[in-house]
Formats: structure tokens, C-alpha cells, sequence
């Protein structure tokens, strides 16, 4: 669990320096390939978390009521275990699209120049000048997030229905 968790642990500089040089030994360097697995790299310290939050509130006795009711194990993974866990899987999912979405640091690192995510390109447009399409792409991040926020919570609140916990 704790080298899962790590890159939440260490700096982001160092982490990036560190894929940096151990991607130009392999030889991926300025890949598409090695961008893609820096932020697997990154985003999966947060999935791990959420979703063994959930796992860790799963009451097993269910799955064992449906299978001792006859109900065969494939049945039992979509209609007992999965929409109990699906909304941290959810939440998962989004953390992670949200940290690699916001990830300037690795991709400065680790891409070559033709690869040209959006906060490197916001990165370099403020570097440059404030330009108002940099204040657009900010707004639609900002409402972004309060969209993703909004969808995160509203499984978790049916979770909580599903399991029968009450807020006090």
C-alpha cells in the first residue's frame, strides 16, 4: 500500500525527476507512451484510496445472502457488489481524471514539444501574455470541478441510502 500511495507522498518535482530520468534510460522518453504512464503513475495513488474506502465499508454478508439464495456468482458481482462499490469506483475514476487533467509538472518533464496537453499550453500562454482564451479555458476547468464535485457526491448520498447509513 505504500508504494501505491507514494507519488501522493513525495514531491511532484521530485517525482517528475525521477520519471524523467528513468524514462531516458528506457528509452521513452518524449513518447506518447511514457505521458500516458506518468499520470497512470500519478492518478493511481487516489484510486487506490477511494476505492478501498469503499471496499472497506462493504458489508460481505450481502454476497453471501444472494449466493446462498442461488443466485450464481456473476449475478451476484452486478447486482450486489457492483452497485455497492461503483460509486467509489466513480470517485476514483474522477480523481484521477481531475489530477492528470491538471498535471503541468510531468508533462513539461516528460513530453516533447509537439505533445501538447492543456495545462502545458495554459502554462506557456501565461507565461507569455494573460490572454482571454487562458481566462476562458480557466472558467471551463472551475466549472468543470464543481460539476465533478456535484457528480461524485450525488452516488455517494445513494451509497449511503443503499447501505442504510443516516447522517446524525
Amino acid at each position: 500500500m505504500g508504494v501505491l500511495i507514494s507519488p501522493v507522498v513525495v514531491s511532484l518535482v521530485i517525482t517528475a525527476v525521477g520519471v524523467y530520468f528513468f524514462y531516458a534510460d528506457v528509452g521513452l522518453l518524449n513518447t506518447y507512451t511514457a505521458l500516458i504512464l506518468a499520470h497512470t503513475t500519478l492518478a493511481t495513488p487516489f484510486v487506490v484510496i477511494t476505492v478501498t474506502a469503499t471496499l472497506t465499508g462493504f458489508d460481505h454478508s450481502l454476497t453471501r445472502a444472494a449466493a446462498g439464495l442461488g443466485a450464481p456468482p456473476l449475478t451476484v458481482f452486478f447486482k450486489v457488489t457492483l452497485p455497492l462499490i461503483l460509486p467509489g469506483m466513480i470517485s476514483g475514476a474522477f480523481f484521477a481524471f481531475s489530477t492528470s487533467f491538471d498535471e503541468v509538472v510531468v508533462a513539461l518533464f516528460v513530453s516533447s514539444a509537439e505533445q501538447r496537453t492543456l495545462p502545458r499550453v495554459m502554462f506557456a500562454g501565461i507565461r507569455e501574455e494573460i490572454s482571454p482564451t487562458i481566462t476562458a479555458a480557466a472558467t471551463v476547468l472551475i466549472l468543470f470541478s464543481i460539476t465533478m464535485l456535484t457528480t461524485v457526491e450525488l452516488p455517494r448520498r445513494r451509497s449511503e441510502r443503499l447501505r442504510g447509513i443516516r447522517n446524525v
